[in-house]
């Protein structure tokens, strides 16, 4: 007896750790970023699986968040002033900046877009507004306020999901606008990630 239920313990988490690892999720994070990058478990040791960065957490550092503001503030002086909010994998705050005479009743708007692009597992805050017509009418009035119009992206780096932008203050192609360029800007730099 103590062997099968030895042999069904290894079978269970062998088969939650490949299914993590199969099932394609890039950081195995359920999008929030709480767990480590990779799952691990005694049974994936004992099988011989490699796991690299078993304890590395991917999330968008200071620096690459005000580089990315800096970004954003290039492309955003040539249209109108905004209110840029960059959040880790989790949601939370990492950097905020308002431009001069940024309308200010758009700070909470750029954050929340941000927040909205990584708690949607790396979602186009854009791409949601369907939704919220459709199956998830009225999810903008949940979770303490999501957004479901554009300005708001998710940043990844090496595959990972490391952070989301969100830019508000204009209107929301001029919000479009602003993101894409500091995303853009962001995909072509060399930051380092960790």
């Amino acid at each position: 007896m103590a062997i099968i239920k030895s042999f069904l313990t290894f079978t269970l988490l062998l088969g939650s750790s490949l299914g993590a690892l199969a099932a394609g999720n890039k950081t195995a994070t359920n999008g929030i970023g709480s767990l480590p990058a990779q799952v691990i478990t005694a049974a994936s040791l004992s099988c011989g699986i490699c796991i690299d960065n078993i304890n590395q957490r991917h999330v968008v550092s200071v620096d690459q968040a005000e580089s990315i503001i800096a970004a954003a503030v290039r492309e955003a002086s040539t249209v109108i002033p905004e209110n840029i909010a960059i959040v880790d994998p989790s949601g939370l705050l990492v950097a905020f900046h308002r431009m001069d005479n940024a309308y200010p009743g758009s700070i909470d708007i750029s954050i929340k877009k941000a927040r909205t692009s990584v708690l949607f597992n790396g979602m186009a805050t854009a791409d949601l507004n369907a939704a919220a017509q459709g199956a998830l009418y009225g999810v903008e009035e949940t979770n303490g306020g999501l957004v479901v119009f554009g300005g708001g992206l998710p940043l990844y780096k090496d595959d990972y999901l490391i952070g989301g932008i969100g830019v508000s203050g204009g209107s929301v192609d001029q919000d479009v606008q602003v993101v894409k360029a500091a995303v853009s800007w962001f995909s072509n730099s060399t930051l380092s990630t960790y």
